[in-house]
């Protein structure tokens, strides 16, 4: 699996070729996330090279993570720039969303579109998580996994989504969910120019359908997408109707 130096520390990415790729996807995961979270339906995607970011201090990357959206978005930037990366979709789940969306504002000429999965311009944080993630990290994880999923997510869906969160490290969880809880631009998303999907989960108990319809109704060149049956992990419960709304926003983008 390829790995680049980025500010100095060994940065992670899985990486898939399409023969024929039209465009270069970036899937961003979300707080106390990895590569790991996206499916193979989303990795895989036909006519496209896709890039599965660890984020810094998160999966197999190094580092102490970022205790602001700015400080994802900067080095997943920087990614693109050291990759000579163009005609890039960035898609980003929740806090990955919030980086996705960030970016977006900067006008990149190397991005082409925008897909927003389970995410919001506003990712307030329950005090009743964050304030527990330092104390009683093992309840922490425990009690933001419950609310990731449906109840009726397969029970090793929801046990290896525990266990994957318990991987990251105290720090770098309160970060994360510290860097959502400030994270607010709902006075600025009208100033993404860039096409862009939005896929919500009618199940999503972290970031509701509304907060979805938000975004859509916003951003000038939104189209919005739900999926029934699904909670939050909705690339995970729904891969291959998550897969299948990006592919065919693609190709009519």
């Amino acid at each position: 699996m390829p790995t680049i130096t980025l500010n100095h520390q060994p940065f992670f990415y899985a990486l898939h070729r399409s023969p024929q790729a039209d465009f270069t996807i970036i899937l961003i995961h979300g707080a106390g996330g990895s590569h790991l979270v996206w499916p193979l339906a989303l990795r895989r995607l036909p006519n496209a090279t896709v890039y599965a970011l660890d984020l810094s201090g998160h999966g197999r990357s190094a580092g102490e993570g970022h205790a602001h959206i700015e400080g994802y978005a900067a080095e997943v930037m920087q990614f693109i720039e050291m990759l000579a990366l163009t005609n890039v979709v960035l898609v980003g789940h929740s806090m990955g969303g919030a980086i996705a969306q960030t970016i977006a504002l900067r006008h990149l000429p190397e991005l082409a579109a925008l897909v927003l999965i389970g995410t919001a311009a506003s990712l307030r944080v329950s005090p009743a998580i964050l304030d527990q993630i330092l104390p009683d990290f093992e309840q922490a994880v425990a009690t933001i996994n419950h609310f990731s999923w449906s109840p009726s997510a397969p029970p090793q869906l929801v046990k290896r989504g525990e266990e994957m969160l318990a991987q990251t490290a105290v720090s770098v969880l309160y970060n994360d969910f510290n860097a959502c809880n400030e994270f607010d631009i709902r006075n600025q998303i009208a100033h993404i120019t860039l096409p862009t999907l939005v896929v919500a989960a009618a199940e999503d108990k972290l970031t509701p359908p509304k907060n979805g319809r938000f975004l859509a109704d916003t951003i000038p060149q939104a189209q919005f997408t739900l999926l029934d049956g699904a909670g939050h992990m909705m690339m995970v419960e729904k891969p291959g109707e998550t897969a299948e709304a990006v592919k065919q926003f693609l190709i009519d983008d």
